[in-house]
């Protein structure tokens, strides 16, 4: 039998009428969607459709996505483009302690190459930074906020409209990384109030290799792929038509089953969590409580090292934290930013459920955890 796979925040399986897509477009959409004949007509068609459904998904306008090969180099795109197209006036940049490497990468590469000043906010207990500790950080010469919607490891949601109206009122753009929180969450731009915000392909059910950064109208952004003058200017190359085609379907899935999928999902956490609770004395929920991902939990198990607890339960596929992370013993960031012991860090076990996660799987995984637990505590 295979493990279960509670590993959703690191990547998604790919949705079998995703992946039928796809491989219908690898074999028969060949043409450049900028020729001018029927198979690049087709091929630009496909990547038309895509766009529609991603922005439909998000409240945006199509021209408003501009579709990338991977998170991270939207989230370059994002940091990088308005720093280079603000370059001369501002060089300050604002961001938590807890965000994604491909978001404090690029912010660091500004300071340490191009002399940028960056404000590194802290976050409370729960993870989530303070609006007003936004407000305060940014100053005359500030370029960009760029502060996750939702944390990859414990789930918590930031106050981002909050934090947009603050950006907004002093004239200051905001992106957010949305890799964790679209498809799960409500990212309405119209609610969220940001300017550039983040969209990955493998964390919602379609292929790695594919991902998205919308745009907001008027926003100043410089490419950083130079070349002809493909998705609107901002990201030379021809786009990957197959990939392309298949993100915009899952985004339509997402939009579609979004009702009925997330409270699911969030009830099989929630009775995972409880399992765990009733078994295992002083286990700790990391992450806010009711601001948090419906599919995510993270919890430290007393008196255990994490890693070694997954590894020594085989049955179970999960991950100690970010999946960027693995492969060494250090306890997480982003949960000592959140102010915890280091026994705690490495006691975490973040367990990320998803479209294919049923109540067997939940309960199948707490006994096996448990056991472990027992056995090695």
């Amino acid at each position: 039998m295979r493990p279960i796979y509670l590993d959703y925040n690191a990547t998604t399986p790919v949705d079998p009428a995703v992946a039928e897509l796809a491989a219908r477009h690898l074999r028969e959409t060949f043409g450049n969607p900028s020729s001018g004949h029927d198979y690049g007509r087709i091929a630009h068609a496909a990547l038309d459709e895509a766009r529609g459904q991603v922005a439909a998904l998000l409240g945006a306008q199509p021209d408003e996505i501009v579709f990338t090969g991977a998170g991270s180099e939207a989230n370059n795109l994002a940091i990088k483009g308005v720093a280079l197209a603000a370059a001369g006036r501002s060089k300050h940049l604002v961001t938590t302690a807890i965000e994604h490497p491909a978001v404090l990468g690029p912010c660091r590469w500004l300071v340490e190459r191009l002399g940028w000043r960056l404000t590194v906010l802290p976050v409370d207990g729960h993870g989530r930074v303070d609006p007003d500790a936004v407000a305060r950080a940014i100053k005359p010469g500030t370029a960009l906020v760029t502060i996750m919607h939702a944390n990859n490891e414990v789930g918590t949601l930031q106050p981002i409209a909050e934090i947009a109206a603050a950006c907004r009122e002093r004239g200051v753009p905001l992106h957010t990384d949305a890799a964790q929180s679209v498809g799960k969450v409500p990212t309405q731009i119209a609610d969220l109030g940001v300017d550039l915000l983040t969209v990955v392909g493998h964390k919602m059910y379609a292929p790695k290799g594919v991902g998205a950064l919308f745009v907001r109208r008027g926003t100043a952004l410089d490419s950083l792929v130079h070349g002809a003058g493909h998705e609107g200017g901002r990201r030379a190359g021809t786009e990957n038509v197959p990939y392309v085609a298949a993100l915009g379907q899952a985004a339509a899935l997402c939009q579609s089953g979004f009702e009925t999928e997330r409270p699911r999902i969030q009830a099989l956490r929630d009775r995972l969590h409880a399992s765990l609770v009733g078994a295992v004395p002083d286990l700790c929920l990391n992450g806010h409580p009711s601001q948090r991902l419906p599919n995510t939990l993270n919890v430290s198990f007393p008196g255990v090292d994490g890693a070694e607890l997954l590894a020594a339960t085989p049955s179970v596929a999960a991950s100690i934290g970010s999946a960027c992370h693995e492969g060494h013993t250090e306890p997480s960031a982003v949960l000592l930013a959140m102010g915890f012991s280091r026994a705690r860090a490495l006691g975490a076990v973040r367990l990320t459920l998803g479209r294919w996660t049923a109540e067997a799987d939940v309960d199948r995984a707490a006994e096996a955890l448990v056991t472990t637990w027992r056995r090695l505590a």
